[in-house]
């Protein structure tokens, strides 16, 4: 339902009618793989961790920023301008990565889906799965029936869940302020917990919404980036789009953490299912029913904007149009693979984080060289201090990537 003529003139005027883009992408940065992630660094690591969700958060807020310029500089999404301005042997590469991480990416929303069902309903796993697929799949339909927005206001809808189940959990956890506040210095504790760090990074500053939201803006904006004057004014109105969806992403991320600290240190809770348990027998049946709530609809919610990244990057590097239902099997069957054979659904969903922060430096690189080339970019080419702080965004999580495997190879 639209707002009335004068109201909407006046909302066109302020820019507020150009806001919605950051809020999908940001849908990517509160999917399962978080639950799986944060919920395990809270109830293993107390508040240790909680520096790894605010950095984490600062980091997505100037990637997704420079996502969304490169495409408002040039009309084209990430992908196709990597096609455009690599060799193809780089962008035949890119590209198959980016499959792995749009597999990655399914597989934690598909199962987190899953696991909720079976939390409210008592569904099978598999079945789940299904259902998920399925929902996420008449989503994507509802967005190509009804257009761009009419899609932003239904995730937008889903968010809220997410975002009201996890204040009223911390409201009812009465975390420890100080222990929150020493948690912000950076420090970890043994390798398991660097994996876990770099597992909550790759469900925080997530790979495909990377390549995703440049299709957001210009699906969105697409006549009005046309102009100089309209790039300046969608620009203008993306700062605060990505600000304020990356602020309410990172509130939720931290409340996870918080939360399970709070209230699940030493409860065993290190799956989804027993945090579910513990959250029910130390808080009460509310917050444990918001939180499977807030699950379910992070996985209905994040596996169609899983799915609409999967057809931009395919489309983009081969320029290729896959119809929706091929696209949705391609990534939903290796979810489902996992849930028939039985393979611990939480820990999957870990391990498909840690496979996420590694797909990072695959996209940042790509997106620092280009908008910080005049050519491309033109006159919304990256300042000297932008492009330095994007490199240094990219070298953090290229270095973390490279401890983590010498780590990890060395028991």
């Amino acid at each position: 339902m639209y707002a009335p003529a004068p109201l909407r003139r006046q909302l066109n005027r302020s820019g507020l009618l150009l806001l919605g883009p950051a809020f999908v992408a940001a849908v990517a940065y509160v999917d399962p793989g978080n639950f799986a992630t944060n919920i395990a660094a809270g109830a293993t690591y107390g508040y240790l961790l909680c520096w790894v969700v605010v950095g984490a958060n600062l980091m997505a807020v100037l990637v997704q920023y420079l996502a969304a310029k490169a495409s408002i500089a040039t009309g084209r999404t990430l992908p196709q301008l990597c096609r455009d301005h690599f060799r193809k042997n780089t962008s035949r590469g890119l590209w198959a990565q980016a499959e792995l991480v749009a597999i990655a990416t399914d597989l934690a929303e598909v199962v987190g889906g899953a696991i909720a069902l079976n939390l409210l309903f008592g569904i099978p796993l598999l079945l789940g799965g299904v259902i998920t697929g399925a929902v996420s799949f008449a989503l994507l339909i509802y967005q190509s029936k009804r257009g761009q927005r009419p899609f932003e206001a239904a995730i937008i809808g889903l968010l809220a869940v997410v975002l009201v189940g996890f204040v009223v959990s911390t409201i009812q956890a009465q975390p420890s302020a100080s222990g929150v506040v020493g948690g912000l210095v950076p420090r970890l504790d043994g390798t398991d917990s660097l994996v876990l760090a770099a597992g909550m990074l790759g469900a925080t500053v997530m790979p495909h919404a990377i390549w995703l939201h440049g299709a957001l803006v210009t699906d969105r904006h697409w006549k009005t980036i046309r102009s100089t004057a309209g790039k300046q004014r969608v620009l203008r109105a993306t700062r605060i789009d990505v600000a304020v969806a990356m602020a309410l992403a990172g509130a939720v991320n931290l409340a996870m953490v918080v939360v399970a600290a709070a209230a699940l240190t030493g409860a065993g809770a290190e799956s989804l299912d027993s945090a579910h348990a513990a959250i029910g027998d130390r808080l009460g049946q509310l917050p444990a029913l918001l939180f499977a709530l807030a699950l379910l609809a992070s996985g209905f919610a994040s596996s169609s904007v899983g799915t609409y990244a999967g057809s931009v990057i395919l489309e983009g590097f081969w320029q290729r149009h896959v119809p929706l239902a091929v696209r949705r099997l391609i990534t939903l069957l290796p979810a489902l693979l996992i849930l028939a054979i039985g393979i611990d659904p939480s820990r999957a969903l870990v391990v498909s984080q840690v496979v996420l922060s590694f797909g990072i430096p695959c996209a940042l690189w790509p997106l620092v060289k280009l908008t910080a080339t005049r050519r491309i970019m033109g006159s919304l080419v990256n300042r000297l201090p932008t492009t330095l702080a994007a490199c240094l965004v990219a070298t953090a999580v290229s270095v973390l990537n490279v401890v983590l495997i010498v780590l990890t190879l060395r028991g």
